[in-house]
């Protein structure tokens, strides 16, 4: 179950991140900008650790 969770916030994670990037972009925003980077960043994390957990089990 562990695994599909942090799957799932993964990809939230990286969408909203996604969003904000462009929005940052289109709106000259470079804070918003960073922050939707760092946001998909944190989602391609949280998706990995996902992946491992698949991979090895829940239990680690």
């Amino acid at each position: 179950m562990g695994e599909l969770k942090d799957r799932a916030k993964g990809l939230a994670n990286e969408a909203v991140g996604n969003v904000k990037e462009g929005v940052g972009k289109m709106t000259d925003n470079a804070k918003l900008q960073a922050e939707g980077l760092a946001q998909q960043a944190k989602g391609k994390t949280q998706q990995a650790a996902g992946k491992v957990k698949g991979a090895l089990g829940d239990d680690i």
